[in-house]
């Protein structure tokens, strides 16, 4: 199962979700999350004017905040390791995500 976003992907497979993004300039190494080990999901779907998100929670671990302003205005930051921006077209593809992760983490 994999989630298109706007800078990178979510894929999901054999209980194991991987997030890779595509930065400018270095490159940043995938992360890795059993989906056992999540506490908890957010997920707020794209709209017409902005991006949404997927945002994984980890035990003992701070969830990065909705940012303000024009450009990143209700996601999270792009620093965010366990968070993945996306645009509207992939709002079902994260949804099915999110709930299998769900089921998995359950």
């Amino acid at each position: 199962m994999e989630v298109k976003g706007v800078l990178g992907t979510i894929t999901y497979e054999d209980g194991w979700i991987t997030i890779s993004k595509t930065p400018v300039g270095q490159r940043v190494a995938p992360v890795r999350l059993r989906a056992a080990d999540i506490t908890g999901t957010r997920f707020k779907p794209g709209s017409r004017l902005t991006h949404g998100y997927v945002q994984f929670l980890l035990p003992g671990s701070l969830a990065a905040g909705e940012q303000g302003g024009l450009a990143q205005r209700g996601r999270p930051p792009y620093s965010d390791p366990h968070s993945l921006s996306i645009p509207r077209k992939s709002n079902a593809a994260a949804e099915k995500l999110v709930a299998a992760v769900e089921q998995a983490r359950g």
